[in-house]
């Protein structure tokens, strides 16, 4: 209640959380916490605001400094991201009123996006948004550090999805253009035989079909070591069978590698599975940037959201473990690792 009160203590938890690996001890009060915040910071308090140019300069300023999927250069860079054919939506509390606590950008197209870098160049042409027949959310950013863990993402897809399909109805997709942030480090565990419950041997089975072109090009003796040698020393003339390979190794990445809990290796997967999307498409060489070829090898995934399946979905993923897919991507990991997982 004192002024600026939430604001410290949600700073002060935000510093707790950078000694907690040094101070384990520190955990319990931790706890406390996060029970404390999640009463706060419920879903009754939020308010959901349409973030534009017009917006409070400080508003507009917390934007491009908590913006880290897709990091902004510049009020130029902004200025695009708000534009006609854009939106963006960010939670509110009241005492934080300047604050958006998480919020998702939106690029509304007449096709499903394949590729990141139209969707975020500064100079890329604006489209009529009254002509575009998709919605594809391309970030979604979690603002403040003392907020770890208080998931409020859920709850703003399901309402921007509400928002937009009465402000656009002509909208007929709604899809994401997800990064894969742990990828190239899961890709290196299955790869190395460290992937839980897929040996190499299995990785070798399912890249049967492209073994003769992988040994020739790399002049490794499995597939799984050939792959390996291609990602680390590309050749040229290999790179239809390399991407063919990286394909299919997302596909189990997203559906097969599990944590020890049991939860999808990939963060931004189990999000999105959970809230009852559906895995749409695989997309090879969608984010060149240097951290989208660092974290993910340059792939990313769309990830489709059908206001009629959503709950059907989250049930089957939740209860179940069972990951909804596209019938192509369906088809071809039935193909290469069914029975496996």
């Amino acid at each position: 209640m004192a002024p600026q009160g939430t604001a410290n203590l949600v700073d002060m938890r935000a510093r707790l959380l950078a000694h907690l690996k040094d101070q384990p001890r520190l955990s319990a009060v931790d706890a406390d916490f996060r029970h404390l915040l999640a009463s706060w910071f419920n879903r009754g308090f939020l308010r959901l605001q349409r973030i534009d140019w017009r917006s409070p300069a400080n508003v507009l300023e917390r934007l491009m400094h908590h913006e880290a999927v897709h990091p902004m250069q510049g009020w130029d860079d902004l200025r695009r991201r708000l534009a006609a054919d854009r939106r963006c939506f960010g939670f509110f509390h009241p005492a934080l009123p300047e604050e958006p606590l998480v919020f998702v950008e939106v690029a509304l197209t007449d096709a499903v996006a394949s590729e990141i870098a139209p969707l975020i160049e500064p100079s890329a042409p604006e489209r009529d948004p009254y002509a575009a027949d998709t919605a594809v959310f391309y970030s979604i950013n979690n603002a403040l550090d003392g907020l770890r863990g208080i998931s409020f993402g859920n709850f703003l897809l399901k309402q921007v999805l509400g928002e937009l399909a009465a402000e656009l109805p002509q909208l007929k997709q709604f899809v994401t253009l997800s990064p894969m942030p742990r990828f190239a480090t899961g890709l290196r565990q299955l790869l190395d035989g460290r992937g839980a419950g897929w040996p190499v041997a299995r990785l070798d089975a399912a890249l049967t079909d492209l073994q003769p072109e992988l040994l020739e090009a790399s002049g490794a003796a499995s597939p799984s070591a050939a792959l390996a040698s291609l990602i680390a020393h590309p050749v040229p003339d290999a790179d239809a069978v390399t991407d063919a390979a990286l394909a299919r190794m997302a596909l189990l990445y997203l559906a097969g590698l599990k944590q020890d809990n049991g939860l999808c290796y990939d963060p931004v997967a189990a999000f999105h599975l959970a809230n009852g999307a559906i895995l749409d498409r695989i997309n090879l060489a969608a984010d060149r940037s240097p951290k989208g070829l660092a974290q993910s090898l340059g792939l990313m995934v769309n990830y489709r959201y059908d206001p009629d399946q959503v709950v059907a979905n989250h049930e089957a993923f939740v209860h179940a473990g069972r990951v909804v897919m596209s019938r192509p991507l369906q088809r071809e990991y039935d193909k290469h690792f069914a029975g496996d997982d």
